[in-house]
């Protein structure tokens, strides 16, 4: 056993193991070992997509949203990002009971179909005459829907490996998800020197813009993924050992039963990464969701810049966060897990304490006209009676911090540069927080079958999607950013307390029960 935990400990975050290289080679054919590896990389892939499905939009859903439908607010933002992961929280479970009882391509295939119709639907949500907010709301919870496919995504894999690799598996699919998320605004930015405007084929009434191309290429994806699953995904079963199982069709790989070594799993431990998951998926879909409106509020910028500069930016993060993949797995093995952690949330907390406005430099207001009661206090009036200025053209896009947020008259603007640096340390946190939550609740669980217990990761990850949009979207436009930033800062450090008093219990399974040293 000891030998089996270090050699675990060794493998590279995203490779994998090769044949010969481990006791079992001798009892699995090469054949086999091939089209088990090929399955689980397809599922890796079908990770990431589903990941890009959610971000690739992120940073056009606020300026399309204003641009088919004018009653549109940034409270409604929130619940259209927020949808998608109500769909995936709903889905979940559904997809998860359909794989424990048929084939696992049956589930995958129609809920990456779900969200290709989807797709579709986002693309055409300008056609109708009114309440498009509401078609892109239910488009954006149907992509939600189709990604429920994550549970039966852990479940393969699960069920696919050893337990010298199961670890290395998990964090694999969980780097292809983080990247996911990060790159699909990077995916998004191509698509931005399209325009708003873009190319229309009146035949079919589409419209081939900025706000749509990103869709309508993840709907090609998707049906690209589903040719893949059809033509390469085997059903595959291989015990604790790493035996091949002696019939791989669904019915009997199904009823083998895994070998389960005797010891409780600290619920404690699980209880606790449930929450510090929870938090940091709840940091970075804040950050997502907001990080539109703040920029055109605080500097002014159109719809189409805020797509291209913001798609610029997250470009970079996602660089950055690709070289984070690749040396906390190294710096993993000097320090630990647990000190990674520690160390992203505290530098997540800093990202966003540097947020929180100072100085005397207002925001340009983007003046409208009054209505009654549109200006929540007196003062407000005043200074719109002294100081309102004439109606720009009514061709030319209006800019700045709209009056109806009572607080861009007396907060601060945020700096470009306390933005950027800001944008820098939460793409360094983020990353990390993310792989070490996913690489320490595999070592917590240890070799038991993970299956539901993953499901409860989801399903906290899932509420953070949907909690976080909400939270943000609607402190931002009642209170501004000084009281949203602030109470994210203190999510943060609550957060910190709960890790070090948990310290000591988030230690593998095996090291708990005495079999391998720590």
């Amino acid at each position: 056993m000891a030998s089996m935990g270090v050699d675990a400990e060794q493998e590279p975050l995203l490779g994998d193991l090769t044949p010969g290289s481990r006791e079992w080679d001798i009892i699995e054919t090469e054949e086999h070992y091939k089209s088990r590896w090929i399955s689980i990389r397809i599922l890796y892939l079908t990770m990431f997509l589903s990941s890009v499905g959610f971000s690739i939009v992120i940073m056009s859903i606020w300026p399309y949203l204003q641009k088919i439908d004018q009653t549109a607010d940034a409270s409604f933002l929130g619940w259209v990002i927020a949808s998608f992961s109500l769909g995936q929280m709903v889905a979940s479970p559904i997809f998860g009971l359909w794989s424990n009882y048929r084939p696992r391509k049956e589930p995958l295939i129609v809920s990456i179909f779900i969200s290709v119709t989807a797709n579709c639907l986002y693309a055409y949500v300008h056609v109708p005459a009114s309440h498009n907010k509401y078609y892109m709301l239910i488009a954006r919870g149907l992509v939600g829907f189709g990604a429920g496919n994550v549970a039966v995504i852990r479940s393969y894999i699960s069920g696919a490996t050893c337990l010298q690799e199961r670890t290395s598996s998990m964090a694999n699919a969980s780097a292809c998800q983080a990247l996911g998320f990060i790159l699909g605004p990077v995916f998004q930015t191509c698509f931005a020197l399209i325009g708003e405007k873009g190319v229309t084929w009146d035949t079919i009434k589409l419209q081939i813009n900025m706000y749509t191309a990103p869709v309508l290429i993840g709907a090609f994806l998707g049906v690209l993924n589903i040719i893949l699953i059809l033509v390469l995904l085997r059903e595959h079963r291989v015990d604790d050992s790493g035996r091949q199982c002696k019939n791989v069709n669904f019915e009997e790989a199904s009823t083998d039963e895994a070998q389960v070594p005797q010891g409780n799993i600290d619920q404690v431990a699980v209880v606790a990464t449930n929450v510090l998951f929870f938090v940091v998926l709840f940091i970075f879909a804040l950050f997502e969701t907001i990080v539109t409106p703040l920029t055109m509020d605080m500097y002014a910028w159109t719809r189409e810049q805020a797509v291209l500069y913001n798609g610029i930016i997250l470009a970079v993060l996602g660089v950055e966060s690709v070289i984070i993949f690749m040396g906390v797995k190294l710096l993993s093995k000097k320090i630990g897990e647990r000190a990674i952690l520690l160390g992203g949330l505290i530098v997540v907390w800093v990202g966003f304490f540097i947020l929180l406005p100072w100085g005397n430099q207002f925001p340009k207001i983007q003046w409208e006209d009054l209505h009654n009661n549109s200006i929540p206090n007196t003062f407000g009036e005043i200074i719109i009676a002294f100081w309102k200025s004439p109606r720009e053209d009514h061709n030319e896009e209006p800019t700045g911090c709209p009056i109806e947020q009572a607080w861009c008259l007396y907060i601060p603007m945020i700096h470009l540069a306390q933005f950027l640096t800001s944008a820098a340390l939460i793409g360094v946190g983020y990353p990390s927080c993310n792989v070490m939550s996913y690489t320490l609740y595999s070592k917590i669980l240890g070799p038991k079958p993970q299956g539901v217990y993953m499901g409860w990761l989801t399903a906290s990850g899932s509420a953070a999607r949907i909690l976080g949009p909400v939270f943000i979207s609607q402190l931002y436009t009642s209170w501004g950013p000084r009281w949203a930033f602030s109470l994210v800062c203190g999510v943060v450090v609550l957060t910190i307390l709960l890790l070090l008093v948990v310290y000591k219990r988030l230690v593998a399974f095996s090291v708990r029960h005495g079999r391998i040293q720590e």
